[in-house]
């Protein structure tokens, strides 16, 4: 594989770091040329490390391209990896003449890079964002930066994600901290601690919060000191900065600073204030160095740092919180150590130069089989649409959603996806595909003349209870997916109910015509179903995709616990409640049933918003009648965090259909309360559980169900396997998906 890679060569910092260290790596591996169009110091030191560069001094871009031209010659090009405005430019020129494709790594916010200097924003900057508008593919040095690149409209689908890693192998000499110190200009006494920072000196690193929180922390620790490393065009207005806060004599601007590795040994803290990143390499340097750290949230600085376990993070901006989290550590060298260590462990583990190398070489990998499917492809149709009820904030829908993407892709990993959803950017940003918005029928209408299977996936979308609308828009979209040529597959789906002569009569037609195969979640679908006469497409029992979901790693869901406050060891109700027609009258009985829980059985009352627009309002309704202790957790979260955090409650009462499914994974004692005839048909299907009406709801009746379910709680293992008899037939609505795409 042959790359050449294209940068401007006035880059320094972060994007400087990650393509040389990428190229020097890379070449291990594959052919990796880079071609600079400066002479200065990104070039030499590419030259002192070993990579093959050529340099093109022109600041024309079109005497710069003649002369890429003829340096490259005949040779063949199979990917052209552009860094920065210039590179992006030169990279769009030459990439008819080479016929490859064209990707760029987004190290920052490109609207950002010119900050304070308006010429160049509206020169580079302008020609920059039309530059990006023309490449192949790009990728994002952090989940934000992807993001970012979403919100403005790139095709998610064709974005990747890369994380800046660095070299933890090789040895690290430096100078003893008080001798680098003080060649600093510090005057290091041995009880100092010190804070650094190794950033520009601009605007958007945000020195001002730091300097004033500075103030704030040295007035409760006078050790405190600060050392930045890092020069810029706000040099002078820092400086009097301190001098007017009265801190000049605990700050120290280094300037410009070779010996890093020197740096980040001689300081106690390491500091990253910006008011906009990416995934910055001050983070990983100073983990290599073992430095407890404080961050500012921003881009995927949470990636790294887990708040409160191996660093402290906080708003930007906020000086007041950042001065809490210096005290903090500046007052506890046994936390500095501990944070320091943890981040250390974190960071060698997954972000090193070999993972970052790794991942590079699967993204061409990837770039390259595409490519070679779109001329496979050249002509025929391609792609999968998938439509549901998604982008609602319904936590059991995104779960059905991830469960078919994921479904599909383990068939086909480069087959096209595109996902018909109310919030159509929540959907790009979480699953990386394309999506249409629902009610945009001429642009779904041209993707179904495109792609040549088309999924009504998962929920009971083929009712009428609670909307003829819906059932009609669903009805519309699968005929119109037959119609304009699409292999037709209803997948995990729940089924009715459906009144009315003239809507049955409906959905037997589009049915009979339109589906080649229908999985179907539990037996009373079946049933529907067949009431219905429907008989020419294949019809499979499965269940719910929900079930094919895994779950988080016990570390990460304990984490989750505790940010909302409960422990691993604790004893738990886990209420999953939604508003409903009478469920206003009905909530002082299930405080009574949570008062009961807690007061005899020592459970302590949960409520988990599955919905996080909507759920929580029935939780307040709720706890304004309790007296005792209670959590509500309606943060929005993966749904494989909440199958973990749910298989730590000892008992689940819930309205949710896909609270009872996601909590059978671990055997939980359920207690169902219907709003709609598929709660009670999944409880049925699954083997276990009670169910009671909304409308018969009382206080009596949910404790004599709870006194029930917490008999079964010795029970747990052996409840499982009742959902494990369901995840083994819900492997019929993947192989019915494979199936169809073969016949496609």
């Amino acid at each position: 594989m042959k790359v050449i890679h294209l940068i401007g060569g006035g880059d320094s910092g972060g994007a400087k770091t990650h393509v040389l260290n990428l190229l020097r790596e890379l070449n291990n591996f594959i052919d990796a040329r880079l071609v600079c169009f400066r002479k200065g110091d990104f070039s030499e030191d590419a030259e002192r490390m070993g990579i093959p560069i050529d340099v093109i001094e022109s600041g024309n871009p079109v005497v710069g391209l003649r002369e890429l031209k003829k340096l490259i010659g005949n040779e063949k090009i199979d990917i052209i990896h552009c860094h920065g405005a210039r590179g992006n430019l030169m990279g769009n020129l030459i990439k008819k003449h080479l016929k490859a494709p064209v990707v760029t790594t987004v190290h920052s916010d490109y609207r950002l890079d010119y900050l304070g200097r308006p010429v160049a924003r509206l020169s580079y900057g302008t020609t920059n964002m039309l530059a990006l508008r023309r490449v192949n593919y790009y990728i994002g040095v952090s989940d934000p930066m992807t993001d970012i690149l979403i919100e403005r409209d790139f095709p998610a689908d064709r974005i990747y994600t890369i994380y800046n890693g660095i070299d933890f192998k090789t040895p690290i000499s430096t100078v003893q901290k008080k001798e680098y110190l003080r060649s600093l200009g510090v005057d290091y006494q041995e009880d100092d601690v010190v804070a650094g920072i190794a950033a520009r000196l601009n605007p958007v690193k945000d020195y001002p919060t730091l300097l004033r929180a500075m103030k704030l922390a040295i007035a409760k620790n006078p050790h405190l000191r600060l050392v930045a490393a890092g020069d810029g065009e706000d040099l002078d207005m820092l400086t009097k900065l301190a001098e007017s806060l009265g801190i000049a004599d605990r700050v120290c601007f280094a300037g410009w600073v070779k010996d890093m590795n020197s740096f980040y040994h001689a300081i106690d803290i390491n500091l990253l204030t910006s008011l906009s990143e990416t995934f910055p390499y001050a983070l990983t340097e100073g983990a290599r160095m073992h430095r407890a750290t404080i961050a500012s949230r921003v881009g995927g600085v949470p990636v790294l740092i887990d708040d409160g376990k191996n660093g402290l993070i906080f708003t930007p901006g906020d000086e007041n919180q950042l001065a809490s989290c210096l005290i903090q550590l500046a007052n506890d060298k046994t936390l500095r150590d501990e944070m320091g260590e943890q981040l250390y462990q974190k960071a060698s583990a997954e972000f090193s130069i070999d993972r970052m190398v790794e991942h590079q070489l699967e993204i061409y990998q990837s770039i390259l089989e595409r490519e070679r499917r779109k001329q496979e492809m050249q002509g025929k149709r391609d792609g999968v649409i998938i439509c549901g009820a998604y982008g609602h904030g319904n936590a059991g829908d995104d779960a059905i959603l991830k469960s078919i993407i994921q479904s599909v892709q383990k068939l086909d990993r480069h087959v096209p996806i595109t996902v018909l959803a109310k919030n159509t950017e929540s959907i790009k940003k979480r699953y990386r595909v394309d999506s249409i918005y629902t009610l945009n029928v001429p642009k779904m209408l041209l993707a179904m003349r495109k792609s040549r299977l088309y999924i009504n996936g998962g929920g009971t979308l083929i009712q009428n209870a609670t909307s003829h609308r819906s059932l009609w828009y669903y009805l519309f979209t699968l005929r119109a997916a037959k119609l304009l040529g699409n292999k037709v597959d209803m997948y995990g789906c729940g089924i009715g109910p459906v009144t009315g002569k003239r809507d049955i009569g409906m959905v037997k037609k589009v049915l009979e015509r339109s589906a080649d195969i229908i999985t179907l979640r539990e037996q009373d679908s079946m049933d529907e179903l067949q009431s219905f006469g429907v008989k020419k497409p294949e019809v499979l029992l499965s269940s719910d995709p929900a079930l094919a979901l895994g779950q988080c790693s016990s570390e990460d869901t304990e984490l989750y616990l505790k940010k909302h406050g409960l422990t691993p060891d604790g004893n738990y109700l886990c209420f999953m409640l939604r508003t409903w027609y009478g469920f206003a009258e009905k909530a002082k009985a299930f405080a009574k049933c949570a008062q009961y829980a807690y007061d005899l059985y020592g459970l302590t009352p949960v409520f988990l918003s599955l919905n996080i627009y909507h759920d929580t309002t029935a939780a307040l309704q709720v706890i304004e009648h309790l007296s005792c202790p209670y959590h509500i957790l309606d943060e929005g979260t993966e749904p494989e965090m909440l199958i973990s955090a749910l298989s730590y409650m000892d008992v689940v009462v819930s309205m949710r259909l896909h609270g009872l499914i996601l909590s059978s994974l671990s055997g939980i004692p359920l207690v169902g309360v219907s709003y709609d005839p598929k709660i009670g048909s999944f409880l049925k299907y699954l083997g276990y559980g009670s169910c009671t009406e909304l409308s018969e709801v009382t206080a009596e009746g949910l404790i004599a169900d709870l006194d029930e379910a917490v008999k079964q709680i010795p029970q747990k293992e052996a409840l499982q396997e009742h959902a494990a008899r369901l995840q083994a037939v819900e492997k019929r609505n993947s192989e019915a998906v494979r199936k169809l795409l073969e016949e496609a």
